[in-house]
């Protein structure tokens, strides 16, 4: 009998989505607009024809399937968190055209990695099985990060399919509101007793397929799930196997309540170098865990939000349709626009004072100029201080003054400047010390409103950030014009 052939089986090779450094993906994000610029041009010469002579174009099909087969090859190569990137990155069209083309395996990562209004647009293109099909294979926690734009048909199919402790997870997720630690905590977490040994520990940890991302540290929990301490994996290693998990675990244990706002969960991670820390309800159980991702996350957005508010913006597409950018942008403006008005009108007051000395008119400018800007930087530090929980109802009044202080001093300085500025173009000493005492004095004001703005703000339950920076230069320009044309009237006329 002869020898039967050997049949080599050619291995199939396994795509890994590679992360790309920021170049790099700008490189993709180009190659891909390139790819569609070229679909487009296609499509206009094919409806061209087709208008002139009534027939169809076969090019066309075959060309718009192999700029098809180009967006696959690149993006289902790519890392969710650049697919997101490009996503973001491309108008609303173009933005559906390549979401079609994204491979199903990634789409949950990807619903998860972009922007909220990136986000809604995408859940609104997908099918209805598409959507099961995404967020089934998600966490009960990842499922409550996207069911405030699920359908609500989606969400109960998806309970469906979850045993009776994920749905229970997933019911405690949604109930809390959205900037609290709740609503970024993971249920996936290592925990063990405490009156077993490390052996028993590591023996359980092998029987795990995979230990859950982020995990620096094991929670020590008794039968009630009381937590009773921190295990660090550098301990379990290091130690003994024989020693008992009690003997070697931390008991002094940072919690956090799922109640607490997240971005003192932030804080206390950056204050405490954390990687992880557990999270606890009332009765002092064990319910989840907050790891550095999210929290990482929760400062960057902290960080957008509070550039986009110093402007009175909101969070927006930037591809978004003209109307909805209106009406995000328009009522600040609007307000500006009105304290812009007021500014001029205390300026019209002063009219016989320029008139008799013009040189005025270039010079009321820069007081108001500068104590909108010593303001900003003073507001700016009062508003970062009260996100990092460091201002309170004892230190404002010696934060006041400290601000006073140091832009009187900054003033002093650049007055001087200002002043030999204001000599030297009008030649007149008078002009110069009305020059310097106006700019001190807008600067203190400046400092002064840059403390109590936010403040305000704050105390009445509204964003510190939120439109300070229009409310601060109204108040800078209307009184600096008032000040200095005043001091004019009155010392030089």
């Amino acid at each position: 009998m002869a020898d039967q052939p050997v049949i080599a089986e050619t291995a199939i090779p396994v795509v890994i989505p590679r992360r790309l450094d920021p170049e790099d993906a700008q490189q993709a994000l180009q190659e891909l607009q390139t790819i569609l610029k070229r679909q487009e041009v296609v499509e206009s010469l094919a409806q061209r024809q087709e208008d002139e002579d009534g027939s169809s174009n076969l090019l066309e099909g075959m060309l718009q399937r192999q700029h098809e087969d180009e967006i696959r090859q690149i993006v289902n190569t790519l890392h969710p968190a650049d697919i997101a990137f490009i996503l973001e990155s491309l108008p609303v069209q173009q933005r559906q055209a390549i979401w079609q083309l994204v491979s199903q395996e990634y789409d949950a990562d990807v619903l998860l990695e972009v922007e909220d209004w990136v986000r809604e647009s995408l859940i609104e293109s997908m099918a209805h099985e598409d959507l099961i099909a995404a967020t089934g294979a998600m966490d009960a926690d990842e499922i409550a990060d996207l069911a405030p734009d699920l359908p609500p048909d989606v969400i109960a199919e998806v309970q469906k399919g979850l045993t009776d402790a994920e749905r229970a997870q997933l019911i405690a997720a949604m109930g809390y509101p959205e900037d609290t630690v709740g609503a970024i905590m993971d249920f996936d977490m290592v925990r063990v007793r405490e009156d077993v040994t490390l052996e028993v520990v590591l023996r359980y940890l092998r029987r795990l397929h995979e230990l859950p991302d982020h995990t620096d540290q094991i929670f020590v929990v008794d039968r009630t799930d009381q937590l009773r301490g921190t295990l660090s994996l550098s301990r379990l290693l290091l130690s003994e196997p024989e020693t008992l998990v009690n003997a070697v675990m931390e008991p002094d244990v940072l919690s956090l309540n799922p109640t607490d706002p997240d971005i003192d969960a932030a804080n206390a991670f950056e204050r405490y170098d954390l990687v992880s820390a557990p999270v606890v309800d009332e009765q002092g159980r064990l319910i989840g865990r907050v790891t550095i991702d999210e929290v990482v996350d929760v400062l960057q957005e902290d960080s957008q939000e509070q550039e986009l508010s110093r402007a009175g913006l909101q969070e927006e597409d930037i591809f978004a349709p003209v109307l909805a950018a209106l009406r995000n942008r328009a009522p600040w403006l609007l307000v500006n626009l009105c304290t812009a008005s007021i500014a001029s009108l205390v300026a019209s007051r002063f009219e016989d004072t320029v008139s008799h000395i013009v040189i005025l008119a270039f010079l009321m400018s820069i007081v108001a100029g500068i104590g909108g800007n010593s303001g900003n930087q003073t507001m700016t530090m009062i508003i970062r201080a009260m996100a990092t929980g460091r201002v309170t109802g004892e230190n404002i009044t010696q934060l006041v003054k400290r601000e006073l202080q140091v832009t009187f001093l900054v003033g002093a300085c650049g007055s001087l400047v200002a002043a030999t500025f204001a000599w030297v173009i009008s030649s007149s000493y008078a002009i110069a010390a009305v020059m310097m005492a106006a700019m001190v004095g807008n600067m203190l004001i400046g400092a002064a409103l840059g403390v109590l703005i936010p403040l305000l703000r704050d105390r009445f339950g509204k964003d510190p950030a939120m439109g300070s920076s229009v409310l601060l230069t109204f108040a800078t320009d209307s009184l600096g014009f008032f000040l200095f044309l005043g001091l004019a009237t009155v010392f030089l006329l």
